[in-house]
């Protein structure tokens, strides 16, 4: 009997297991990280497809945004926040590169942001983004372009001063927090410009309401906004 010599990507999976970031299965692609289990275990919100969604009703009266959504729900204890721990305090930014492609996917579909010009990542303060190894809106963003073409502006708006989570605050407190904080180094990229700006997490609004209006000062500028989850 002939011997069947093993086939080098099972030798690859061998000394270089690939798992699934969501449950560890190894019965995955390994263009994919998380698998279809995983995939179809998150909560999609078909925000994208959606006129005055729940995301754009927080905008309301605050920031005049084209259009706003979330790709998922966010619980605590679930899977997605998980994945959120894994890319924001994990180092593990490959995830934040593939929940990007899956937010891209949406966008893809959606007639509503067929317009959009720009990706602009919701800055973080230099202190913190030196920590982190990376900003987790970059990483969105580029996975997002890796599907749903559109030039990736980062480093232009900034962050100028160096807050403390927002976590624990209340909405006018988070408002408060945000006053004067961002800034656009240069604002000719901008002008005349849709610009999709894109975060992991919206909750009240308030830091991606800050740097919208900073951005809105740049005449010709629409913006749209677009994050990975919307907390319930």
């Amino acid at each position: 009997m002939l011997a069947v010599k093993p086939k080098w990507s099972d030798l690859l999976h061998l000394f270089f297991p690939h798992n699934c970031v969501g449950c560890g299965t190894d019965i995955l692609d390994s263009k994919h990280n998380l698998c279809l289990h995983c995939t179809n275990e998150l909560p999609v919100t078909n925000f994208f497809l959606q006129a005055k969604n729940p995301v754009e009703q927080i905008f309301t009266g605050r920031l005049p945004i084209r259009n706003g959504a979330a790709a998922y729900f966010f619980t605590k204890e679930s899977l997605l926040q998980h994945l959120i721990v894994q890319l924001k305090y994990c180092g593990n930014k490959e995830v934040g590169y593939y929940l990007g492609k899956l937010v891209g996917n949406f966008l893809a579909t959606s007639p509503l942001y067929e317009q959009v010009d720009l990706l602009v990542p919701l800055p973080l303060n230099p202190r913190k983004e030196k920590k982190r190894g990376y900003n987790q809106a970059t990483a969105l963003c580029d996975g997002i372009a890796s599907v749903w073409p559109r030039e990736v502006i980062d480093k232009n708006v900034i962050r100028k001063v160096y807050t403390e989570t927002q976590t624990h605050k209340g909405r006018i407190s988070r408002w408060q927090n945000m006053d004067g904080v961002f800034s656009v180094l240069e604002p000719a990229r901008l002008q005349n410009k849709h610009i999709l700006l894109v975060d992991d997490v919206v909750t009240t609004g308030a830091t991606l309401e800050a740097c919208g209006s900073e951005i809105l000062k740049i005449p010709g500028t629409i913006i749209s906004i677009a994050t990975l989850a919307y907390t319930i």
